[in-house]
């Protein structure tokens, strides 16, 4: 490949990136799509609706990606989320601030994006935070402190830390057929339960759960198939083009964000270029502005006072450290990691609906103190 033809390559990489973010932004804009959301009505209400949708989109992702894995499309190993090191500590601990912080802040940093195009400076605010603190986790003291502490608890394993690793040295078969095998399993159970109640053959549901996994499934084709190198001709490398971990990425939110402001702030420096994470952030604005002025719903919305802005910093705080440390967010590590079926993504995902519901129980202990305090 001459070095002309990989420009172009890249180019192209990164507009289909921006192109899928838009769809996904789009499909959350008008579904209503929300992890946070999801376990909220789960705790509070009892409606299991919009967790159905998002186990419907788990269970797709986790198929596609079983089935891509299977042909040989992407190779799971060099993906972002596939380590010989099971960093448990550092996905439980940074899943349960993430929880913690997505509840304070009204949402996960792809819902918080979704807002910023439909109007809402309070997530713009949020966004601003979540990337200074990210950014500081990634390079600054935070990672200092990350790397010292939680990073150093880890189990090596002779192989990836996915589930389909474990079963094939188990049972004696090849990795890639044990990953269809249990994408087909897991993932097809959860598309069984997410389908079985009648509301969630409603066309909004279907969307909600079929669109969001369908994004997914096209930013890893893209990422880990389209923009793979096998040689570059440069460093004669395998290389995967546009990605700030230098391995297949798909959907994540927290670290590209982080990434976007340092390459608006930065923008003069020919160091820093764009990447699928950063395009992906851009686009999911961008399609949910235009789905938001579409539908008439684009609206703005500030804060509500000094106490709505305090909760919004500490929890854009909390998500920023705690999606690095997790290694990813609720669509990042909840969708796009789990689908790999990484270890590591299970303990992430589980950890940040334990802080979600930590959250949730602060929220209305909150609200009950402030009724009696008016009483």
């Amino acid at each position: 490949m001459t070095t002309a033809a990989l420009a172009l390559l890249t180019q192209q990489v990164l507009w289909a990136s921006f192109l899928v973010a838009m769809g996904f932004g789009a499909v959350v804009q008008r579904t209503g799509f929300c992890t946070m959301g999801a376990i909220s009505d789960v705790a509070v209400m009892g409606d299991w609706t919009r967790m159905r949708q998002w186990g419907l989109a788990v269970g797709i992702a986790m198929i596609g990606f079983g089935l891509l894995a299977w042909s040989g499309a992407i190779d799971p190993d060099r993906t972002l989320y596939a380590s010989k090191r099971w960093l448990w500590l550092s996905a439980l601990t940074g899943g349960g601030i993430f929880g913690l912080g997505m509840v304070l802040s009204s949402g996960c940093p792809s819902k918080a994006l979704v807002r910023v195009g439909g109007g809402n400076l309070k997530a713009l605010v949020v966004l601003i935070v979540l990337g200074l603190s990210a950014f500081a986790t990634l390079k600054g003291l935070t990672a200092v402190w990350r790397t010292a502490t939680v990073d150093q608890i880890a189990v090596e394993f002779a192989t990836s830390a996915r589930l389909p690793s474990w079963a094939a040295q188990a049972f004696g078969v090849q990795p890639a057929l044990a990953g269809l095998v249990l994408a087909l399993m897991i993932g097809g159970g959860l598309v069984a339960w997410a389908l079985a109640a009648r509301e969630s053959l409603h066309p909004v549901n279907l969307m909600a759960g079929g669109g969001v996994a369908a994004a997914v499934l096209a930013a890893w084709w893209i990422s880990g198939h389209w923009g793979y190198v096998p040689e570059h001709p440069e460093t004669l490398e395998a290389t995967f083009l546009a990605t700030n971990s230098g391995r297949a990425e798909a959907l994540s939110f927290v670290s590209p964000i982080a990434y976007s402001l340092d390459w608006l702030m930065f923008f003069s420096d020919r160091n820093k270029v764009l990447s699928v994470g950063i395009m992906s952030v851009f686009g999911v604005v961008a399609g949910s502005a235009a789905m938001a002025l579409a539908t008439r719903r684009f609206r703005w919305e500030g804060f509500a006072g000094t106490e709505d802005l305090a909760h919004h910093l500490v929890g854009a705080v909390l998500m920023g450290v705690g999606g690095v440390t997790a290694m990813g967010c609720s669509i990042g590590q909840g969708i796009s990691g789990v689908s790999t079926l990484s270890a590591t993504s299970l303990v992430a995902v589980s950890a940040m609906i334990a802080g979600a519901r930590a959250g949730l129980g602060y929220q209305s202990w909150r609200l009950e103190h402030t009724a009696l305090a008016h009483t």
